[in-house]
């Protein structure tokens, strides 16, 4: 698995830290839906100390799509709300090269 931090790095996590970043998410996920502040900025320094300290960076030069994009340690729980419920723009693709008939 791949997790981004915003506006940070990248890093990589074992298919045995799945089960635990998932309880991790599920917690911080309570606190919003709780709209709980504390809870919320708990539950994110935790998850994100749990990725730094048992993932492993990806370097930089590596370009890898992340599997999960996780918030930023300063971002309060408004600032994490405005993100999720951003649409995801979809992706456009190169216009066809089409030959006149």
């Amino acid at each position: 698995m791949i997790v981004r931090i915003h506006m940070e790095d990248q890093y990589r996590l074992g298919d045995a830290a799945v089960a635990e970043v998932d309880k991790l998410d599920d917690a911080l996920m309570a606190a919003m839906d709780a709209s709980d502040t504390a809870a919320f900025s708990a539950a994110l320094h935790d998850l994100l100390m749990y990725v730094r300290t048992h993932g492993e960076q990806v370097p930089t030069d590596e370009l890898i799509p992340s599997d999960v994009i996780l918030p930023s340690e300063d971002m309060t729980l408004d600032d994490a709300r405005e993100i999720m419920e951003k649409p995801t723009p979809a992706p456009t693709s190169a216009p066809s090269a089409q030959t006149p008939d």
